[in-house]
């Protein structure tokens, strides 16, 4: 049987060299509440995400998204960020960690002290016009929301990792969308949807950052789809060795010279006890 000890050491020494890149995904935020959609807390295999096409075509698909979003951002904007997070942004203060490349929209990396967080899929806490580009937050967007749906009621059990929750029609019924307030335009999360396009220079910015690495460390993402794979794929292609912590396996793993199946929260924090000098993991962590 493997230590865990070994592992920590293992982690630890291929990392201590510096210009580490970080590519987190959903895993990393299971201890914030926040569920994954593949790994033990996974919820893929009875929820599908929205896709771009049916929200901008779809009236009725889009009010079921803003009432069952309307109740989840409440989750996610309560969120606060574990020791995983955390441990990141120790390493980052440490210099160990060049960059940070996360899939999650939760903003979660940020609320725990890291900077420069390049947001692959961008953020919930944003709203974005369809029409004319103006953009404001998801806080200002829900006080709206909540003005005028004053008899919405609905309770949400559980979240899903996109920010969304389940609710019957019944509940979704008689749901108040709101418009952009500057012209009139389709609102939408400042996020990218299935079936949408990562913009093209953030997707540049990402493969730069990993061909200047000198350790590519994947956490929490079971690299199912090809937007954070990608990155995986490149760094094995120009000699970036990839070390990829996961609670299950993923479809990089042919990709890695070392992969972890363990807790990120525990494992992370050890790492970074490791390789941060007294001081240097004084992180003083954000509002989220």
């Amino acid at each position: 049987m493997v230590r865990v000890e070994d592992v920590i050491e293992q982690v630890a020494g291929l990392a201590a060299g510096g210009a580490v890149v970080v590519l987190s995904g959903a895993g990393l935020s299971t201890e914030s509440g926040i569920p994954d959609y593949r790994g033990p807390s996974g919820v893929a295999r009875r929820h599908t995400p929205m896709t771009y096409q049916t929200f901008t075509g779809d009236a009725g698909a889009r009010r079921r998204y803003w009432a069952r979003s309307h109740l989840g951002w409440r989750w996610i904007a309560q969120a606060a960020p574990n020791d995983g997070h955390r441990a990141v942004a120790r390493l980052q203060r440490a210099g160990v960690v060049a960059g940070i490349i996360t899939q999650n929209v939760d903003g979660l990396h940020t609320a725990a002290g890291s900077t420069g967080v390049v947001e692959l899929h961008g953020r919930l806490d944003e709203v974005v016009c369809l029409g004319c580009g103006a953009r404001t937050t998801r806080e200002d967007l829900d006080g709206r929301l909540r003005r005028a749906n004053p008899g919405f009621d609905a309770r949400a059990a559980a979240i899903n990792p996109d920010g969304d929750v389940d609710l019957d029609d019944a509940q979704v019924a008689g749901f108040r969308v709101v418009d952009c307030g500057a012209c009139g335009g389709m609102l939408k999360p400042d996020v990218v949807f299935f079936g949408e396009t990562v913009p093209a220079p953030r997707v540049a910015r990402c493969f730069t950052m990993v061909r200047q690495a000198r350790l590519l460390l994947v956490l929490g993402s079971s690299l199912t789809v090809m937007s954070g794979r990608r990155f995986v794929s490149a760094a094995a292609r120009q000699d970036v060795p990839v070390v990829i912590v996961n609670q299950g396996p993923t479809r990089g793993d042919g990709y890695a010279r070392l992969c972890v199946d363990a807790p990120l929260g525990r494992l992370l924090p050890a790492v970074a006890d490791r390789l941060c000098p007294a001081g240097a993991d004084r992180v003083v962590s954000v509002a989220s």
